[in-house]
């Protein structure tokens, strides 16, 4: 299997705890990567999206897939995991954001591998998830820009 791995690193012109907010909840951040995404279950904690929420993501023509939210720490990190469906596995999605000088700095990785052993087929599944969440954050950075 070709392990597959992401890492995307953008500036937003705001405060750590905006940019957390609007990209740990759900439903905004399906609104950031122009992506259908509903909360489907709640987290138990202080925070719906926190820990043990799950995340349904219908991207066509990607089968409706889950996501489960392993570790939630405010205004710092998120890592989740894909629970259920999906064409790739051992998938962990972690964002660690950061505050310098005033500007939130997010570091966001995605490590995967495809569940179909054709070499091309990670590179490819690379691209489809990479490209658009790339150019979302780098749109979204564009609207905080002083």
């Amino acid at each position: 299997m070709s392990k597959q791995h992401i890492e995307i690193r953008q500036s937003f012109n705001a405060p750590v705890e905006t940019i957390f907010n609007l990209l740990t909840d759900h439903e905004s951040f399906g609104k950031v990567i122009a992506t259908k995404v509903k909360r489907v279950v709640d987290s138990q904690e202080e925070n719906k999206n926190g820990v043990g929420s799950v995340r349904r993501i219908t991207s066509f023509p990607v089968p409706a897939f889950e996501e489960t939210v392993v570790t939630f720490e405010p205004n710092h990190l998120m890592e989740y995991v894909v629970s259920k469906g999906s064409p790739i596995k051992n998938h962990k999605g972690r964002m660690e954001f950061s505050e310098e000088e005033g500007k939130t700095k997010l570091c966001y990785t995605i490590d995967f591998e495809p569940k179909l052993p054709f070499t091309l087929l990670g590179s490819v599944l690379k691209q489809a998830i990479e490209k658009p969440i790339r150019k979302s954050l780098e749109r979204l950075s564009k609207r905080y820009a002083p």
